[in-house]
């Protein structure tokens, strides 16, 4: 039997001042992935919902900084999140 459902999958960022690019903090699919985004929304975390980024960054090792492909998505989405949360403020 096959599920017509993709199986949830959740990628977690952490960037530290003076590194010189985000690292994956946590990764994994359907619960554990579930658990990440519940973590992240208990603690105030902002969830972004990009399957295609998602998946790109699944591929790269939990504690590994994102690669340099990625930086220019990842920036414009931190620039989109310190947007939205100072229109808050």
């Amino acid at each position: 039997m096959s599920s017509t459902n993709p199986v949830q999958q959740a990628v977690a960022l952490a960037y530290e001042h003076g590194e010189f690019a985000p690292k994956i903090v946590a990764k994994g699919r359907g619960v554990v992935a579930e658990q990440i985004i519940a973590r992240a929304k208990e603690h105030g975390i902002f969830v972004h919902q990009s399957k295609e980024l998602v998946s790109l960054l699944m591929r790269v090792d939990l504690d590994d900084h994102i690669p340099a492909e990625l930086y220019q998505a990842i920036a414009e989405l931190l620039v989109w999140l310190y947007e939205l949360e100072h229109d808050y403020e």
